[in-house]
């Protein structure tokens, strides 16, 4: 058996870019990695390639984690959102995963209609590229099964699969617009920067203030988070443009440096047409340490954790 102590940090990498991809969550994602890690250690002897057994043992977990998970987001309040991978905030080098669509916080929140089965074979033949045969002996189900599994996963998401401008630099110029538009408090200069459909999705999770539904349409939007910019003038809350999960995005620091939130724009035909805003403190421990949002708009600041 390869030295698996010696293997943690080329195959941690690839482990927690399957479980993160599964869950959507990066504290889950890391404890189903540890686990996996204990279970992999605890084998007498490996058949399989290192990375081909961490991929087994991941997957496996991260469908179990998934179906726990399900039942618990059943009940959860308000909108939910994927816990944020932060470039420049997350210093963690095993969170550095390749960046594509399907590591968006849109696309993770398309993955949520999927069933796990059905999210675990998706991820692998479509991020990963595994084989059917290799699939197959992961999941523990039939090639002819798996195949029958990803054809229904493309048909639930394939109308709701995320459209994104092509060009970086078109997303960071609209980006920067629509920050400038935000900062400036101008309904009708942010509300061009939206797409007439856009929606703004707030996830507290019970735990922090957010609409407990989304806000649609461009001006109803504008006006919504323009009423969120002046109450964080008034607590001099900053906002620093950063790349969430790939794509444009914002954290949301207090004066004492403790991160409040994160905001992810979906860019797509030349307009803003998501705006999606993690404030649940639960979801932003990884990034350091958190402010008490609620604490602060009542004027008595705290921190969690």
């Amino acid at each position: 058996m390869t030295d698996l102590a010696v293997s943690h940090d080329t195959l941690r990498p690839l482990m927690f870019s399957i479980a993160y991809r599964m869950l959507g969550s990066v504290a889950e994602a890391e404890d189903v990695v540890q686990e996996a890690f204990l279970r992999m250690h605890r084998s007498g002897s490996v058949a399989q390639s290192p990375e081909a057994f961490a991929t087994t043992v991941t997957t496996r977990l991260a469908i179990d984690a998934l179906r726990s998970a399900r039942r618990r987001r059943e009940h959860y309040t308000g909108s939910w959102l994927p816990e944020p991978l932060v470039e420049s905030v997350d210093t963690d080098p095993a969170h550095r995963v390749e960046l594509d669509e399907t590591i968006s916080i849109a696309f993770l929140v398309l993955l949520e209609t999927l069933s796990p089965l059905e999210r675990a074979v998706f991820v692998l033949r479509e991020v990963f590229d595994y084989g059917y045969a290799e699939i197959a002996a992961v999941v523990e189900r039939t090639e002819a099964s798996c195949r029958q599994l990803l054809a229904r996963a493309r048909r639930r998401i394939s109308d709701g699969t995320p459209r994104f401008d092509p060009s970086p630099q078109q997303r960071a110029e609209l980006a920067t617009e629509f920050f400038a538009a935000l900062r400036g408090g101008d309904v009708g200069r942010l509300a061009r920067v939206l797409a007439d459909d856009a929606v703004a999705y707030g996830d507290g999770g019970g735990k922090a203030p957010a609409a407990r539904r989304p806000v649609h349409e461009a001006t109803p939007v504008a006006r919504f988070l323009l009423g969120l910019m002046r109450r964080a003038h008034q607590f001099d809350v900053r906002l620093e443009p950063v790349s969430v999960n790939g794509q444009p995005g914002a954290c949301v620091w207090s004066v004492d440096g403790e991160v409040l939130g994160v905001v992810t724009l979906d860019i797509a035909g030349g307009r803003v047409q998501a705006v999606r805003n993690q404030i649940n403190p639960d979801k932003l421990a990884h990034l350091g340490p958190v402010g008490d949002l609620s604490g602060l708009l009542s004027g008595a600041p705290r921190r969690h954790g």
